[in-house]
């Protein structure tokens, strides 16, 4: 797998081996002992997958600590526009973002530890999302930043996402008080 770096710390995007041939493809989506090489070495402990048509924004999420959640993410069909914005108070890129398009086609993951906020766009109707989490989900630890917040200049590329009511409800940056 080749590890690219994103100029945020912890933040990577890995693309994997794939092997292809007139059959179809073969590839590891995770193999502990090649995350650990890479520097990712959490347990992941919950796995989730999610359905959406396109046009689908969920985000900006995070689950504030003592449970806090490091994601390795992808897409198995479809495509998403995925964004990740660092939340940790003390990092030098406190309130960057970094965005990657994940596909079924290109089958590049997005590694988001814990500190940030993530989000995705949906590119293509029936797209599969899929991740592994380095915590459980608790529901009283769960955050949103406002997913078109001025201040984090995000360029969804998109005017008219559907949002569910708490993405449509997410906190202002610029009244955030970060947890992390």
């Amino acid at each position: 797998m080749k590890v690219i770096e994103t100029g945020i710390e912890g933040l990577m995007i890995i693309e994997p081996r794939v092997f292809a041939d007139a059959r179809g493809y073969f590839y590891e989506t995770y193999n502990k002992t090649a995350f650990v090489t890479a520097g990712i070495t959490e347990e992941f402990v919950q796995d989730n997958q999610s359905l959406s048509q396109k046009g689908v924004l969920r985000g900006l999420h995070f689950q504030a600590p003592p449970f806090a959640q490091g994601k390795l993410v992808r897409v198995i069909h479809g495509a998403v526009l995925d964004v990740a914005v660092d939340i940790r108070k003390n990092s030098p890129t406190y309130g960057q973002h970094r965005t990657v398009v994940l596909s079924g086609e290109n089958k590049t993951q997005f590694y988001i530890p814990p500190g940030f906020a993530h989000g995705f766009l949906t590119l293509e109707d029936h797209t599969i999302f899929a991740y592994k989490c380095t915590g459980f989900y608790n529901k009283g630890s769960e955050g949103c930043l406002l997913w078109n917040d001025p201040n984090l200049n995000i360029n969804w590329n998109f005017e008219l996402p559907q949002l569910s009511e708490k993405d449509l409800a997410g906190e202002a940056f610029i009244n955030f008080n970060s947890p992390f």
